[in-house]
This record gives structure tokens, C-alpha cells and sequence, in this order.
């Protein structure tokens, strides 16, 4: 797994419920280190340990953290990079929805060897979408889930997000072993003043 997924999982950890916890998640996972760097690549079975570690510190079920971690992403200061590259998508929550399609191409822009899940939305009326989740490990459609309801917020639109476990395959969609479908309906666009967003600022993603 990249370095960046493993640090984002720290830094989620870390700026929410603090050092000390983390330093424990470290060590219940078995890692020999604290500290992850964001440009190595870990083995996979890593991952999976830490996540155990924060469910079993945290008390809280895997989907549910899973799904904070897509919140933090969009939403706390220390990961403005990747709110940054998700709003160079769209002007509107909708030009960011058909934009999702070409995110993986654009993080290895920023990140060469990062590895995403492909994404496949489908627009079913103006208001109704579904995106596909395809991933080579299990984990993403809760992330995705949370850093959707985020980026709604940030828009200032007002959605219904539903994740469907499976579904339809979409094409090029093989060896993964994770595979969600998440309903998408827009109730209203303009629904609160969005965040900010500043175009020229400068902010690396691999912070």
C-alpha cells in the first residue's frame, strides 16, 4: 500500500483523537515504527492491522472510521491538498461529480505510483447518480462516502448518499476484491453557502 494512504490513516488518527492513541495503534499493529512516509511503499498487510488497531482502540465499527477518514480528507486543515485536488474538479458539486471518472489520473499527475480506485459515475437524471468503486483492497466506498457528504458541504449542496456492498462490475473493473456502488441524489444544489476556495494557493499533497 502507498506510503500516502498509510499517512493519511495516521494523520486521521492523530489529529483526532491525538498522539498518544496512535502511539498505541503503532505498536498493537506490530509496525516497529511510528511513523509512515508518505512516498514509500509499505507491504499491504499493513493496512489492515493498523485499521484493527484503531477499531479495537476506538470501539467504533471499521465502516464508520473508514468513513471519518473521508471526512477528515475533504474537511481538517492538515489535508488541504486533497481537498484541493477534488475541488479542481467542478465549479458546482455536479461538474465535480462527472469529473470523479478522471481523479485517479489526476492524483498520479501529483503521485506517479499512487494507485486509486477507479471510479465510474453514471448520471441517471439530473438529479439521481450512482458512482462504482472498483479498488484493489476492501475499504474504499466508506472513505468515498465521507469524502462525498464533505465535498456536498463544501459546495454548499444538500445530498442523499446511500453505498450499495457489490454490484455491476464496471469495465476494467477485475482483481479488485473491493466493489461498492454508491447511490448519489442531489436535493438541492444551492441549498448553503459553500467554503472558500482559492485557486492559486500552493499546497503539496504529499505533506
Amino acid at each position: 500500500m502507498h506510503g500516502l494512504v498509510n499517512r493519511a490513516i495516521q494523520r486521521f488518527v492523530t489529529d483526532t483523537y491525538g498522539a498518544a492513541l496512535w502511539r498505541r495503534v503503532a505498536h498493537e499493529a506490530q509496525l516497529g515504527f511510528v511513523d509512515f512516509e508518505s512516498m514509500l511503499i509499505y507491504d499491504d498487510v499493513l493496512t489492515p492491522r493498523v485499521l484493527d488497531a484503531v477499531e479495537a482502540e476506538l470501539g467504533k465499527p471499521r465502516a464508520e472510521i473508514l468513513e471519518d477518514i473521508g471526512t477528515y480528507l475533504v474537511s481538517h486543515p492538515n489535508a488541504e491538498a486533497v481537498r484541493r485536488l477534488l475541488r479542481f474538479g467542478g465549479e458546482d458539486f455536479v461538474d465535480f461529480l462527472h469529473s470523479l471518472d478522471d481523479l485517479p489520473d489526476r492524483a498520479r499527475l501529483a503521485v506517479s505510483d499512487l494507485d486509486l480506485p477507479q471510479l465510474e459515475l453514471r448520471e441517471h437524471a439530473a438529479d439521481r447518480f450512482s458512482l462504482t468503486v472498483c479498488a484493489r483492497k476492501d475499504g474504499f466506498g466508506p472513505v468515498m462516502i465521507g469524502m462525498l457528504r464533505s465535498l456536498a458541504d463544501d459546495y454548499g449542496a444538500l445530498v442523499l448518499l446511500e453505498r450499495r456492498a457489490g454490484g455491476e462490475r464496471a469495465a476494467g473493473c477485475v482483481n479488485s476484491e473491493g466493489l461498492d456502488v454508491i447511490d448519489i441524489t442531489l436535493i438541492e444544489a444551492g441549498y448553503a453557502e459553500g467554503r472558500s476556495f482559492d485557486l492559486g494557493a500552493n499546497v503539496g499533497l504529499g505533506a
